[in-house]
């Protein structure tokens, strides 16, 4: 039976995440998870895409307090609990949402590092930003993910694509949420709704791949792999795809080694041979 084996959160989007052996899910996901984000000078989001020493910027919990380090820099420390802060509307794809400004010294300590202008924001309680609705139902929201809450991947459709690289890659690469264990490689390609833990998850929708993949977290190194062997063997409708988005109908909590459930199970998405 399939098991949960992995957890992973991101604070602050595109920055390193946070292996948890246990975790909160409230409604925008994993609690915590992409709460924070990098904007420009138009208040446009910063990814790894565009900067990829975003990379290097490690962050990790402790107390009340999430802190960021990076080469050459002292540590950042902001609260977990933010309050206060000036509104902007910032825009992340399509999406406009509201967010609220951190602080000045944080501000500073990303554009020194990243040596770009830019502001760190994070997205208010009170705040909810819907799920793109030819996906979603109207409950359902997200913080600053791409477009959904989660993403799951299974550890045999990562065996599947390391059997074909030269240099195996780590499930890091992809930025997933929930790994899953005990499944045949991209055997969640199928599936449209499981249960972990008491809660369930919808699939509607296999994650597209940008150029994430292709970085390595270590050096922030950009490298033709994964994503040429995935262009050969992934590749549907001009897209490369690995993974599966997903959505929640409760909150509650997870934790590595529980069971997941198949409720429900479709054709493939996309349709790879």
């Amino acid at each position: 039976m399939p098991v949960l084996s992995q957890i992973y959160i991101y604070p602050v989007k595109s920055l390193t995440g946070i292996a948890v052996t246990e975790w909160p899910v409230d409604n925008n996901g994993l609690r915590f998870d992409r709460k924070w984000m990098l904007i420009d000078a138009q208040q446009q989001f910063l990814s790894q895409r565009s900067l990829p020493q975003m990379a290097l910027v490690n962050t990790r919990i402790e107390a009340d307090g999430l802190i960021m380090s990076a080469p050459n820099l002292p540590a950042l420390e902001i609260s977990l609990y933010p309050t206060g802060g000036d509104d902007v509307e910032v825009g992340i794809w399509r999406d406009r949402c509201l967010a609220k400004t951190v602080s000045p010294a944080a501000d500073e300590w990303f554009s020194r590092f990243l040596q770009t202008d830019c502001r760190l924001v994070y997205h208010p309680d009170d705040q909810i930003r819907q799920v793109d609705q030819r996906y979603a139902q109207p409950a359902d929201q997200t913080a600053f993910s791409d477009g959904f809450p989660f993403l799951v991947i299974s550890e045999s459709s990562l065996n599947a694509l390391n059997h074909l690289l030269a240099t195996p890659v780590n499930v890091q690469r992809f930025r997933p949420n929930l790994v899953i264990a005990d499944c045949d490689g991209y055997a969640e390609d199928q599936w449209r709704q499981i249960k972990i833990n008491q809660i369930e998850f919808r699939l509607p929708k296999p994650c597209s791949r940008c150029a994430v993949p292709g970085i390595d977290p270590e050096t922030a190194i950009r490298n033709k792999e994964p994503l040429a062997t995935l262009n050969r063997t992934r590749r549907w409708d001009n897209k490369i795809y690995f993974g599966q988005n997903a959505l929640h109908n409760r909150t509650g909590n997870l934790a590595v080694g529980d069971w997941v459930d198949i409720l429900e199970s479709g054709q493939k998405q996309p349709p790879l041979p």
